[in-house]
């Protein structure tokens, strides 16, 4: 299996330096991704590990620690691979810019954490405090969403307490003991877990998600510059095909994984790393076989606020 993947990084690495070399746009001689600090890279981190440890490969991997600074990345033309979270994906491609969804490659990270160990069920959430940052974003409509379908009226029957603006904030406010139940993205949920032995996980979003609709979270995106695509096709293959094959190299290959996660500083340690590879939910499908799961995951965000998703659903030239 290792020879395998070997000869195959060899070939993609060729590829990568053939189709460089021999672009059209001769000016640009490096090609970017944009990635984020977290399960983003933590599937394509052989992908990240073989193209930092090429000195042939054109593609350089800078990796981000918000959605924000990739989407500044995709704005000023630095990037021509981006990942960020699917909502903002449909937003950015709504507001007309150029680019398309490749893949889908992380399927649902966020999780309620807690103290509260008698609850094992959504009703017993009723009448507590659940902190959740961002209020309208991603994270707190895919929250009120899961309680909807629980039957617990999130404006009534809970208290929804945004006091804490980031997932970073959240994570340091719940392994601090300042909150008793509030929903986290891994690898942070993992970190948390590492640090208070009193906290669990309560429910896995991924999970309750599947249970309701059928599917998991088509959570975040892997997109592509349109007009870059349109002359570099291969090479957008190569490295989808790439991301696919290092997601499946860190499921089979956990502790080899953990080094290199913390070799790029993607996470702070391995034991971290080792509990949150399995949570984080890394599998790259790429868009075109999974439409209606995509349009069916933005559908839920637009139906509860149309501004998550840009206004509108996207429409079919945003699949690549």
């Amino acid at each position: 299996m290792r020879t395998i993947y070997l000869l195959w990084i060899a070939f993609a690495i060729f590829i990568i330096g053939c189709n460089s070399s021999t672009n059209n746009d001769s000016s640009q001689t490096t090609y970017r991704i944009a990635t984020l600090k977290g399960p983003s890279s933590m599937g394509m981190i052989k992908l990240i590990d073989s193209l930092k440890s090429s000195s042939s490969s054109k593609i350089e991997v800078v990796i981000l620690n918000e959605p924000i600074q990739v989407r500044k990345m995709m704005l000023d033309g630095t990037a021509d691979f981006a990942i960020l979270p699917t909502t903002m994906a449909a937003i950015v491609y709504n507001k007309g810019m150029n680019f398309q969804l490749v893949g889908i490659p992380v399927w649902g990270t966020l999780s309620l954490l807690g103290t509260d160990s008698t609850i094992t069920q959504w009703s017993q959430l009723k009448g507590k405090r659940i902190h959740v940052m961002a209020k309208g974003m991603t994270p707190d409509v895919m929250f009120r969403f899961l309680l909807l379908r629980n039957g617990v009226n999130p404006d009534t029957d809970v208290t929804i307490d945004y006091s804490f603006p980031t997932h970073i904030d959240m994570a340091n406010a719940v392994a601090a003991g300042k909150v008793e139940l509030g929903v986290l993205s891994e690898p942070l949920a993992s970190q948390v877990l590492q640090k208070r032995s009193d906290v669990r996980l309560i429910f896995d979003f991924n999970d309750e998600w599947s249970k309701q609709q059928g599917s998991p979270i088509a959570f975040t995106a892997f997109m592509v510059r349109k007009d870059f695509a349109k002359s570099n096709s291969a090479l957008v293959d190569e490295i989808a095909n790439g991301y696919e094959k290092s997601s499946v190299w860190v499921n089979q290959n956990p502790d080899s994984a953990a080094d290199l996660m913390v070799k790029y500083e993607v996470l702070p340690n391995r034991e971290v790393a080792l509990q949150a590879i399995p949570r984080a939910n890394l599998k790259f499908v790429r868009a075109r076989e999974i439409k209606s799961q995509i349009d069916d995951f933005l559908n839920v965000f637009y139906q509860m606020n149309p501004d998550i998703v840009g206004g509108k659903m996207p429409d079919e030239d945003f699949i690549y």
